[in-house]
């Protein structure tokens, strides 16, 4: 991640454990995710429930990286929009 944006030279880091405050955005995002997932996976596969959750895990992890940047990019507008 750069340490400033290069188009308007806003600084990312502010402190240490800035960032801590985006995962609630990487929760909010993950969980209608992995619901969603699980439940399609139940619906065409008709497994266990736990089963259904493992596969809905193995499709989500791909994901991991796109939903932490865009966490960190919602709590950067959040932050911003409190506190400029």
């Amino acid at each position: 991640m750069n340490e400033t944006c290069p188009d308007c030279g806003l600084r990312f880091e502010r402190e240490p454990g800035y960032f801590i405050g985006a995962m609630y955005f990487a929760y909010a995002i993950s969980l209608p995710l992995g619901g969603v997932l699980s439940v399609i996976a139940w619906y065409l596969l008709r497994w266990q429930i736990w089963q259904c959750m493992l596969a809905a895990f193995v499709v989500y992890l791909p994901f991991v990286p796109w939903i932490v940047r865009y966490s960190r990019v919602l709590w950067l507008h959040w932050d911003r929009a409190i506190d400029p």
